[in-house]
């Protein structure tokens, strides 16, 4: 059964994301996805200080079942990358919502978080019970 916090926000591609009290998001990959992928064997994650636009390649991942392209959910700058995912990707198995966080965006327009769902939407899409 997968994890599911309410405080988060979600995307329809199984990402959470926590918006900060300055303004920053933390992405991740949530448990659904990562039980989904089976074992993370690699991340590839962008440069820090990049900028993207919503719905551009961000970073990927590879599993033991699958190969994850993950899209920008938000346009904005890549401030953070979770380094220690280069050394131990499994920390998303692991971790989905903790140590195995992907990335910190500062987004451009913070009207575009106001697209995502909540726990109990995203519950519903993955059939959640």
């Amino acid at each position: 059964m997968s994890i599911l916090p309410n405080h988060y926000l979600y995307t329809d591609t199984h990402l959470w994301l926590w918006v900060d009290e300055e303004g920053y998001v933390t992405i991740g990959l949530t448990d659904f996805a990562q039980e989904t992928l089976g074992d993370v064997i690699e991340v590839f994650l962008p440069e820090e200080g990049c900028e993207v636009t919503q719905a551009s390649a961000l970073m990927s991942l590879a599993a033991e079942r699958n190969h994850f392209e993950v899209f920008a959910p938000f346009s904005g700058e890549v401030v953070e990358i979770n380094e220690e995912l280069l050394e131990s990707p499994g920390l998303i198995n692991y971790e989905p919502y903790d140590g195995g966080w992907l990335i910190k965006m500062a987004p451009s327009d913070k009207n575009e978080l106001e697209e995502f769902l909540s726990d109990e939407e995203y519950a519903r899409l993955i059939d959640y019970s």
